[in-house]
């Protein structure tokens, strides 16, 4: 049996579950989405993917979408339903469907899908021996701080660092990293950590949010500034964060060694700090 699905409030097999091609999430990328990890049957940094959620809806005018009651029931809906343990809810609202017109259309209700995605956050491999990035364009618009559908620019860049062997594109804009392409990027200096501040130009990451608030209880220092790539291949260690993946540390940028090709402390301690918390 497959699994179940949410679609408009109604919970259904996968392959019954379907949109209108005139969804204008699928004609003009015009939604929002959010993705929340799961661990033990527990919803992790619930609360700040939500609000983040809110904050996207408001920026792409979106309006009645569904409530936050009705979000928290399909999100525990679709983990009972699933039997889901570890892995995430992938969740996504767009204007809804109408005639192709660019103009917001009137009276339209927004479409809310849902569904659960099996993975091993805790026991992840990767975090182990840690993982390798390569430098890629950023080809995106500059509403990124907007958890936007439109994900052509991204799905470039991770194709390239796959097909290069990586497994991250950290993206670069003006000569400085902006972020990967679907995480946010570290590198340590000195017992410091290094991560461009938000703005526009970045995605507020919820992983990140948790991360600063562990770092900051913990005692290790964060400075939000613009790093290079040639920076970057000079770091003592270099990370990543996202909802899919926690804390990973990085071992190469671009074919340099970072930290002599092994998880760094700094990185196994945000990492271990994550852990802990996700699973209480």
């Amino acid at each position: 049996m497959g699994r179940i699905v949410y679609v408009n409030g109604e919970y259904l097999p996968e392959d019954q579950g379907k949109v209108s091609m005139f969804d204008r999430g699928f004609l003009f990328a015009d939604g929002v989405y959010e993705v929340t990890p799961v661990v033990n049957g527990r919803l992790v940094d619930y609360e700040a993917h939500m609000e983040r959620l809110a904050r996207s809806l408001a920026e792409i005018r979106i309006t009645g979408a569904p409530t936050r009651t009705a979000l928290d029931n399909m999100h525990m809906g679709l983990i009972k339903k699933n039997g889901l343990a570890e892995g995430y809810i992938y969740m996504q609202i767009t204007r809804g469907a109408a005639d192709r017109d660019f103009k917001f259309p009137k009276d339209v209700k927004p479409t809310m899908i849902g569904f659960t995605q099996t993975a091993s956050l805790i026991d992840n491999p990767n975090a182990t021996v840690g993982v390798k990035v390569v430098t890629v364009p950023d080809l995106r618009w500059k509403r990124r701080d907007i958890k936007s559908v439109m994900l052509l620019g991204p799905v470039l860049g991770k194709q390239e660092a796959y097909e290069k062997g990586a497994f991250e594109g950290w993206m670069v804009e003006d000569g400085y990293v902006t972020e990967g392409t679907s995480s946010n990027a570290y590198i340590v200096k000195d017992n410091t950590v290094i991560t461009r501040g938000l703005s526009s130009e970045i995605l507020a990451g919820c992983t990140r949010r948790a991360l600063f608030r562990l770092a900051n209880e913990q005692g290790v220092n964060i400075v939000e500034r613009k790093f290079t790539p040639d920076e970057a291949y000079g770091a003592e260690e270099a990370f990543l964060t996202s909802a899919s993946n926690f804390v990973m540390p990085i071992i190469e940028i671009d074919g340099h060694r970072i930290g002599g090709g092994q998880p760094g402390p700094v990185a196994r301690k945000l990492r271990e700090l994550f852990l802990q918390e996700a699973m209480k």
